[in-house]
């Protein structure tokens, strides 16, 4: 009986860890793994306890931070963070003739954006390095920077 309680903890801590999504429940639920496996031998109940406790702080001292580092390496590098990309540098890929309209292509952080200058009256030519002074939805506004 003692195995198939600790399966059902696993499973448990398992799914609430999706509502923390702090790997400290999945260590429990790989604490609690280890310890199903361990009571299908038969030991005390207090055994049990004790490798749980054992396990539970070995997964939470040695491999939760390394999980954590190794998957949260750089928060700011979420492509849905667009405040990210500001000051960044971009290379123009289309010309931005002086019109009105002020627009071309940029290419940042390896991917092609819509760009318009930040001042009317603006131009840049194809290949000049230009700094991102904001992003407006999906457009880039770009200047020549100081």
């Amino acid at each position: 009986m003692g195995p198939i309680i600790w399966l059902i903890g696993a499973g448990i801590l398992a799914l609430a860890e999706f509502a923390t999504m702090d790997f400290s429940l999945l260590m429990l639920a790989t604490a609690a793994l280890v310890t199903a496996g361990v009571a299908t031998v038969g030991i005390p109940m207090w055994v049990e306890v004790i490798v749980f406790a054992m396990t539970s702080l070995l997964t939470l001292l040695l491999i939760r931070p390394v999980l954590r580092k190794r998957l949260m390496r750089n928060p700011h590098s979420n492509l849905f963070d667009q405040r990210s990309l500001e000051g960044k540098k971009a290379t123009v890929v289309e010309a931005f003739p002086v019109n009105p309209n002020g627009s071309g292509m940029v290419r940042l952080e390896g991917e092609l954006w819509s760009a318009k200058a930040a001042y009317p009256g603006e131009s840049f030519a194809e290949g000049e390095e230009v700094d991102v002074l904001k992003i407006d939805g999906t457009t880039a506004v770009v200047w020549k920077g100081p």
